[in-house]
């Protein structure tokens, strides 16, 4: 899951990126509002974190800005002002959470496994398909009663293609979501045909069906 950190205060930033990086989420910062404007045109998240003051414009406007595409990450806002009246107004132009700094890490991870579970996985902590039994929580999955131990990478693979279900995923946007900025650097994506390809083979040798498609020119497909 990949989570985007608008963060002016550079301390602040690097503690969220250590913690939820150990929580196996995968952390882009921007530290002002010209570099978040810039992350959010270019990629996609699974939740964004906004400080509503940054030292180059307003967080309340980059959301605005952010509800006026047709987006779907989480967006929890983040600052150290507790007025009522900006509570209200974040959450009315869409932000999903508010909270108040400071605040204890663990409370902020819980935050936003809630939300990408409300949003993607119909708010429960485990999710099945024909037989496959994925625990979000414990980050364990099995087929009827055959576990399958995934890498931390195949994992998510697992869970962006099952949150995607019946769309068809590009090669790019796999890429983009395994490495982040990275993605533009890279010279080809045999990275990603491994992990693919090594999840694909963990499944099929746990007996479940042929879930994970090839698209042959666009890229892959879960379907149910």
């Amino acid at each position: 899951m990949k989570i985007l950190i608008v963060e002016d205060e550079i301390h602040l930033a690097d503690s969220m990126v250590r913690y939820l990086s150990n929580e196996s989420y995968r952390c882009e910062v921007a530290y002002n509002y010209a570099e978040a404007i810039d992350k959010i045109s270019y990629h996609t998240y699974d939740c964004i974190l906004l400080d509503i003051m940054l030292p180059d414009g307003s967080g309340m406007q980059l959301l605005q800005e952010l509800k006026k595409e047709p987006r779907d990450e989480g967006i929890i806002i983040i600052s150290a002002k507790d007025a009522l009246d900006d509570r209200i107004e974040g959450l009315h132009i869409g932000a999903d959470d508010y909270l108040t700094k400071p605040f204890h890490l663990p409370e902020l991870a819980a935050r936003i496994f809630s939300i990408i579970r409300r949003k993607q996985f119909q708010n429960t902590n485990i999710v099945h398909q024909d037989g496959l039994h994925i625990d979000l929580l414990a980050k364990t999955v099995r087929y009827n009663d055959t576990p399958i131990t995934l890498t931390k990478k195949e994992f998510d693979l697992l869970l962006f293609f099952f949150g995607n279900k019946h769309k068809v995923i590009s090669k790019n946007t796999l890429a983009e979501h395994l490495s982040g900025d990275f993605a533009d650097m890279l010279d080809n994506y045999d990275f990603v045909y491994a992990h693919v390809k090594n999840l694909k083979k963990k499944l099929a040798e746990a007996g479940t069906p042929s879930f994970l498609k090839t698209i042959y020119g666009s890229g892959y497909k879960w379907e149910a």
